[in-house]
């Protein structure tokens, strides 16, 4: 009988190889949008990240974790934000209600990455990712990826970019499970939409919450390959369209959009709330709403 090489870790050895996952996923991505910077320096000087380490009791009398704010503000990325933490406690009583195996026992464990863009160009996507894992008494994954073109005429299931991107997030689902794609992207579909505005935030992509087969191993596997696919899918996407021609109405275009983008995060984003509830750090939470918006 084959052994699931899951069974032969421990518990504290699956998180620690989760969080290294994360910030490893995170220094690439952080290098591939480095490296776009400096191939159009013709821009401007090249911008590199600044990363801020913070502790989540800022007391500094107890240890509850924290994490390493990445941010960006460049030639080709107005804001980009690339964050990983990993942060433990008790939820509010508040709180615990709503997360599995909480309510018996408040204690939990989180780690994650969290991706954040909004390109200078309006032809260029803004764009989201972000993949976690979290124990209570019961243990499961977390994330996806969706793309959120800032002009009309790309926020088409049948243009190349939205194709492109959701190809890849096909292709990360499929190792894992044929069932994976139609049932995440509808997920995704379902959750990032505005209720109010009765209108999609973007073109969609993959999302999932509380992933547990009962395959530590192969949902973690899972989760790397989604972050991989957004590695090799979205800067070239930026890239493609970085240097597009723009206009004033361009502009004003992606101004609106990302006014959409503010609301989501604002009124529904669970990681907002997730973030804001757990003691996490304001400006990195935060740091996902765009440089510029307007609303009309």
């Amino acid at each position: 009988m084959a052994i699931n090489p899951s069974s032969t870790l421990t518990l504290d050895q699956k998180k620690q190889t989760a969080k290294a996952w994360f910030e490893e996923l995170r220094d690439q991505l952080c290098a591939r949008l480095e490296g776009i910077e400096s191939e159009h320096a013709d821009k401007g000087e090249a911008q590199k990240f600044i990363r801020t380490p913070w502790k989540r009791d800022k007391t500094g009398s107890t240890d509850q974790g924290g994490g390493v704010m990445s941010m960006m503000h460049g030639n080709i990325f107005e804001k980009v934000g690339v964050h990983t933490s990993t942060v433990f406690g008790e939820f509010s009583e508040e709180f615990r209600k709503n997360i599995p195996g909480a309510e018996e026992d408040p204690r939990f464990w989180a780690s994650g990455i969290s991706f954040i863009a909004h390109p200078k160009n309006p032809h260029a996507p803004a764009a989201h990712m972000n993949t976690r894992m979290i124990v209570t008494t019961k243990c499961w994954f977390g994330g996806g990826g969706d793309l959120n073109p800032m002009m009309n005429k790309y926020r088409s299931d049948s243009h190349e970019d939205t194709i492109a991107f959701h190809d890849m997030m096909k292709k990360a689902c499929d190792q894992h499970h044929p069932d994976y794609y139609v049932k995440f992207k509808k997920w995704c579909e379902e959750y990032f939409h505005l209720p109010h505005r009765d209108e999609p935030r973007g073109v969609g992509g993959i999302f999932y919450d509380r992933h547990d087969t009962n395959d530590w191993q192969n949902d973690f596997d899972f989760t790397k390959d989604v972050g991989k696919a957004f590695l090799n899918i979205y800067p070239a996407l930026v890239e493609k369209r970085a240097d597009t021609p723009i206009s004033e109405a361009d502009i004003e275009e992606q101004a609106v959009r990302r006014g959409r983008y503010a609301e989501f995060n604002l009124l529904y984003d669970r990681g907002t709330q997730f973030g804001l509830k757990t003691g996490g750090n304001v400006d990195s939470i935060l740091s996902s709403l765009p440089p510029m918006a307007k609303w009309h």
